[in-house]
C-alpha cells in the first residue's frame, strides 16, 4: 500500500516548520519514521545550509543516502529534493534575517592567520552569534507573548533542566523569582522530581530544558507536567525533540559550536530576553518585586549579585 503523502507542499519556511511540529504531535495526518522526521527539522531550522548544500552534501551531513531526502521530498508532496529545496532558497534570498549566518559562515570558513589563543575566543564568540541568529530567525511572535503571559500569571512555576542544563534552569529561576513569587526548580525542596510534580496543580507553569543528547528524563517530565494539567514550555534544540510533543510553546535554540559540548551562549542570551519579555508583561508588579528586592538587600547589608 502506496505511502500517504501532502496534497499540497508548503511553500514558505514558516509553513514547512508548522508541519514538521505537526508530524512531531501526529496531527499533521500522515506520520515519518523517527530518522526522516529527525532530518526534516534539522533541514527546517537551519535554511541558510539547506538552501545552499547540495543534496549529497546534506546526505553526508545528516549520515544518510541522497535518495533518503528524494524520498522525504516527495513524502512531503514536492515533486523531488530541488523543488523541495526551492522553498529554503527563496526564504533567504536578499533576506536580511540570514545575513549574519551567511557572514559568520564565511568567517568560520576562512583560514586562521596566527593560530593564537585569543583566536579561540574569536571564532567561539562567532559561532555563538550564528546560533543567536539562528534562533532569531525561528522567533515566533504569538508563542513568545504566550509564554510571557503564562509565566507572569501562573500561581507557580517549576523549572527542570539536567547536566548543563541544570545551570540555565538555576539562571531561569533566580532571574524570574527577581520580578515574581513562587518560583523555584523543580527539584528544588529535594524531595524528588516526581513529589514535585505531584504537589503541582492545573495552571502552573513547567518549564524543561534539553538539547541533543537529550535527557529521557527531562522529557518525561514535560509528558507527565502535560497529563497533569501543567502548561508546558520547552527550551530546546530541534522540532524533532522528545521535549516537544507535550509543550504548549516550545523554542529552538542551535548550539553548533567549536566548543567540546554543547555551547551554551545563545540560550543564556535568549533567557535573559526571555525575562525581559516577562518583566515587562508584569510592569510595575515587577517593577514593585525589584525595588522590595533591593531595599531588602539594602537592610540586611547584602551585595547584589
Amino acid at each position: 500500500m502506496p505511502e500517504e503523502v501532502v496534497a499540497e507542499p508548503p511553500r514558505t519556511i514558516e509553513d514547512l516548520r508548522a508541519l514538521a511540529l505537526s508530524v512531531g504531535r501526529d496531527e499533521a495526518g500522515f506520520s515519518l519514521g523517527s530518522k526522516a522526521h529527525d532530518v526534516f527539522a534539522k533541514l527546517v531550522e537551519a535554511p541558510e545550509q539547506s538552501a545552499v548544500r547540495t543534496i549529497s552534501e546534506l546526505a553526508d551531513q545528516f549520515g544518510i543516502n541522497p535518495s533518503t531526502l528524494t524520498r522525504l521530498a516527495k513524502r512531503l508532496g514536492f515533486e523531488g529534493f530541488s523543488d523541495f529545496q526551492a522553498v529554503f532558497r527563496k526564504a533567504i534570498a536578499d533576506d536580511q534575517q540570514y545575513f549574519y549566518s551567511r557572514q559568520a559562515g564565511r568567517l568560520m570558513t576562512t583560514p586562521s592567520a596566527g593560530g593564537t589563543e585569543v583566536e579561540v575566543f574569536e571564532r567561539l564568540a562567532r559561532e555563538t552569534a550564528a546560533n543567536v541568529d539562528g534562533f532569531l530567525g525561528q522567533l515566533d511572535s504569538a508563542s513568545l507573548k504566550g509564554t510571557a503571559s503564562l509565566l507572569a500569571s501562573a500561581r507557580r512555576v517549576r523549572i527542570h533542566g539536567v547536566r548543563q542544563f541544570h545551570s540555565l534552569a538555576s539562571f531561569l529561576t533566580y532571574g524570574l523569582g527577581m520580578v515574581r513569587s513562587d518560583v523555584a526548580l523543580l527539584d528544588a525542596p529535594r524531595l524528588g522530581v516526581a513529589e514535585a510534580l505531584s504537589q503541582l496543580e492545573p495552571g502552573d507553569v513547567v518549564i524543561t530544558a534539553s538539547c541533543a543528547p537529550y535527557t529521557r528524563s527531562v522529557a518525561e517530565v514535560g509528558r507527565v507536567a502535560a497529563a497533569n494539567g501543567q502548561a508546558v514550555i520547552a527550551i530546546t534544540d530541534s522540532r524533532s525533540s522528545p521535549l516537544v510533543p507535550p509543550a504548549e510553546h516550545a523554542f529552538f535554540i542551535p548550539h553548533a559550536s567549536s566548543f567540546y559540548s554543547n555551547s551554551m551562549g545563545a540560550y543564556v542570551v535568549f533567557c535573559e530576553a526571555l525575562l525581559n519579555l516577562v518583566a515587562r508583561e508584569l510592569g510595575d508588579k515587577a517593577l514593585n518585586s525589584l525595588a522590595g528586592r533591593e531595599r531588602l538587600i539594602a537592610e540586611m547589608n547584602i551585595e547584589v549579585g
